[in-house]
């Protein structure tokens, strides 16, 4: 028998090294995260891959499972606690070692395996750990999967049995490379800043975009888990400023930013300026629906108003869907939709045949951001995002708020609008034109100026986006109306960053 998992070890003591600890909050909508001895120990690993070994023989799914991990100082020592516990349940576990987490979903496809489990704390600081999951390529769990996980891991509800095996796959970087640059190399010699923040993307992305014939000028490629610049997320400003100050001063076409672990990307443009990743997803749209006749895109919530109001789209006979924020939510949408791509403001994007797989990588949204500089030989990123329609959009901002109140706090703020709207008040001067509650509440009024209030899925937070079509003026009275609901609940903290 294996112990049920305590909530709660004290570190240096012999409980701790010899009980296992899962924290019940590390299991979020869609995959998993705990600070690492804080939250969760090595014995606490060994339960998850139990769990999640006995979870995938519940699903009715061959007990054969992708693995690997990103660079930080304690993630291959976390990996290997849950790969005893997978094999301790059963599974046949194919290692790829060090990686991004698309390199993970891709092996699922090039090695034949039904599920994969990726030992990665994505853009999360130093000190996080937690693992993406999925039994249904190119798919990752979502909340019933993970719940389920949490029921049989807290109680250790274990079907542990032999059979389970091991296989090392040496050098599998070099085919995951090769199947992005099989393809024939840019007709325009592109100069690219690729910034890593020296998470684990530097030690492939560089070459990757050199392969399909850019000109790199690499920022923070070098390896150092202990990220002595900033930590590597591409929705930091201080990431966005260093890419900004490296394309000015190398005149580089554009500059990439790619996150911890490899599966979303960055932009700034050639003049140094920022383009959220929802404006990159139109500009990406605008390019993919001139190509592919009606064509079907999926977008979450925190997205620009740009995707469903943009005249060369509309023209073009694309179509938008807006959706619940979280990659695995988009994923799964995007695949049931059949849509040709699905776009997150975070920088996940997910590309459906013939241009991905349907996973989120960030290094094919690299590629496709190159194509499409590519088919317009005259034009600059600025010019790009230039022709679209003037919007003014805010960051994506998160105030604290425990994991253990923030959903109740979203459901009084929903409820809150929804009474609004119904007795038609109107807020700074305007009706309320249109109120999306598929995750947290978008407020859309009448000018088309918006603001979106949700639950963070993956940290003690909120998010706050807000977008007007009309001025920076109204972008922040979207704020202020916003902030001033949530100023009516205590448990609401202090902002990451602010407009």
């Amino acid at each position: 028998m294996f112990p049920k998992p305590k909530s709660v070890l004290l570190p240096n003591t012999y409980a701790f090294e010899s009980e296992p600890m899962v924290k019940a909050t590390g299991f979020r909508e869609y995959d998993a995260r705990w600070l690492f001895q804080k939250e969760i120990n090595l014995m606490g690993v060994q339960a998850l891959g139990m769990g999640l070994g006995a979870l995938i023989a519940e699903l009715g799914v061959s007990q054969e499972i992708v693995t690997g991990h990103d660079f930080r100082g304690y993630s291959a020592s976390i990996k290997y606690a849950l790969i005893s516990g997978l094999m301790a349940a059963g599974c046949k576990v194919h290692d790829i070692g060090l990686a991004v987490t698309p390199m993970a979903y891709f092996a699922q496809f090039d090695l034949d395996v039904p599920c994969v489990a990726m030992v990665t704390a994505s853009h999360n600081d130093n000190g996080w750990t937690g693992v993406k999951m999925g039994a249904d390529r190119p798919l990752t769990f979502g909340p019933d999967e993970m719940t389920r996980l949490k029921q049989i891991v807290l109680n250790a509800e274990f079907k542990n049995k032999a059979g389970g095996s091991y296989q090392f796959h040496e050098n599998y970087p070099a085919r995951y490379i090769a199947d992005l640059t099989s393809r024939p190399k840019l007709k325009r010699r592109l100069k690219v800043v690729a910034a890593c923040g020296n998470g684990t993307a530097g030690a492939f992305a560089p070459q990757v975009l050199e392969a399909i014939g850019c000109e790199v000028i690499p920022l923070d490629t070098e390896l150092d888990h202990t990220f002595p610049k900033y930590n590597p997320n591409p929705e930091d400003m201080e990431m966005l400023h260093a890419i900004r100050d490296a394309v000015l001063h190398h005149k580089a076409d554009v500059g990439l930013g790619f996150d911890g672990d490899g599966d979303r990307c960055g932009v700034v443009d050639n003049t140094g300026e920022e383009i959220f990743a929802d404006k990159v997803g139109v500009m990406l749209a605008r390019d993919m629906s001139a190509i592919h006749k009606d064509a079907q895109f999926v977008v979450d919530v925190k997205s620009t108003g740009l995707f469903v109001t943009d005249p060369v789209l509309q023209k073009q006979g694309a179509k938008t869907a807006y959706w619940k924020t979280g990659h695995s939510y988009m994923k799964r949408r995007t695949n049931e939709m059949g849509a040709l791509a699905g776009f997150e403001k975070s920088g996940h994007f997910f590309f459906n045949k013939p241009f991905g797989r349907g996973y989120d990588d960030g290094l094919v949204s690299a590629i496709a951001i190159c194509d499409m500089l590519d088919r317009a030989p005259g034009k600059s990123m600025a010019d790009l995002k230039d022709a679209l329609p003037k919007t003014w959009s805010s960051p994506t901002m998160s105030p604290h708020c425990a994991d253990e109140v923030k959903y109740g706090v979203i459901d009084a703020v929903v409820k809150h609008f929804e009474g609004l709207h119904k007795n038609g008040v109107k807020i700074g001067g305007q009706s309320i034109r249109d109120l999306v509650t598929v995750n947290g509440v978008r407020v859309t009024v009448e000018d088309g100026s918006w603001g979106l209030v949700r639950a963070s899925s993956n940290k003690p937070e909120l998010v706050v986006v807000v977008e007007s079509p009309v001025s920076a003026q109204r972008m922040h009275d979207m704020f202020e109306m916003v902030n001033s609901v949530l100023g009516i609940h205590p448990e609401v903290g202090e902002y990451n960053q602010k407009i």
